[in-house]
């Protein structure tokens, strides 16, 4: 296992400090910030350690102050309610005495049913794009320095974007982008890591596409950029270690916040889950 996915592990294996309070901490690797995917992730990790038998099948989250990275945060779970199909749980991630975020979780019991769903885009396979070197070179030279050290080292999850010329052109283009994403080691065979890890991944480069029809990035230093909000839904089974293909677009954005939706397919094209978010994306005055 890289050691870069042996401590995105590690930072998802919550801290029990009693009955339903969990503390998790940070990477020291020089952010300002705490990454919103790892308190999604750390967040879900919290509100599933209190069901048994029953996997998420979506959460929704808002994301109220910026994490302190440099001391732990606790996570609470409130035992909404437990149902006879559905579970629900509340969690609030807590630093300083004051909530910083906040996310409701809903558990479903494993039952038959309909199917159906979009089929996946026609785009390349990952295996003819790509891979990080090309990557690097094409969003090094715009990206801020704590992003650019980030990049440059080993990364628990790897990026092969479809449209990697968004990143050198600087034009504006279609409201949408596609990437392949997929853990960079093999992960353990439990489903709670792997959803656990997708919420993590799925924080990432999602709120930069809205940012695309404007021929902006938010690796830009004049562009001010924070997760609003996050919804995750997973519809079916799916590994995080193999490749999945992040669809993404952006129906609008405006008064400083650009919305955008992701939909995640396996290899084989099956929708394996869906993202949504809107967020902060303002243009930085007086330099």
């Amino acid at each position: 296992m890289s050691g870069a996915v042996a401590k995105l592990l590690e930072t998802l294996d919550l801290e029990t400090l009693e009955v339903n309070l969990f503390r998790g901490r940070s990477p020291q690797e020089g952010w300002q910030r705490v990454f919103g995917g790892q308190v999604i992730g750390q967040a879900l990790v919290a509100a599933t350690r209190t069901v048994e038998g029953r996997r998420p099948h979506s959460l929704h989250a808002y994301f109220l102050l910026p994490g302190d990275p440099s001391v732990p945060i606790i996570y609470e779970v409130d035992r909404i309610r437990d149902g006879r199909s559905f579970t629900t749980r509340r969690v609030l991630a807590i630093q300083h005495g004051a909530a910083i975020f906040s996310m409701s979780v809903s558990f479903h019991a494993e039952e038959p049913g309909l199917d159906h769903a979009f089929p996946a885009p026609g785009v390349p396979s990952p295996d003819a794009l790509a891979g990080d070197d090309a990557m690097r070179a094409a969003m090094m030279p715009t990206m801020p320095g704590p992003v650019r050290a980030y990049f440059e080292r080993e990364r628990p999850i790897e990026l092969r974007p479809v449209e990697l010329q968004r990143y050198a052109r600087r034009e504006p283009m279609e409201p949408a982008f596609n990437v392949w994403i997929r853990a960079t080691a093999p992960l353990p065979d439990d489903p709670a890591v792997h959803q656990a890890v997708l919420a993590y991944a799925s924080d990432m480069m999602l709120l930069d596409t809205s940012l695309v029809p404007h021929g902006r990035s938010v690796f830009e230093k004049s562009i001010q950029a924070a997760s609003l909000d996050h919804a995750l839904w997973f519809h079916r089974p799916f590994r995080a270690d193999d490749w999945l293909l992040y669809a993404q677009d952006s129906p609008s954005s405006s008064g400083g916040r650009g919305f955008s939706r992701g939909l995640i397919y396996d290899r084989a094209g099956r929708l394996v889950a869906s993202v949504a978010q809107e967020g902060l994306i303002r243009e930085r005055r007086g330099g």
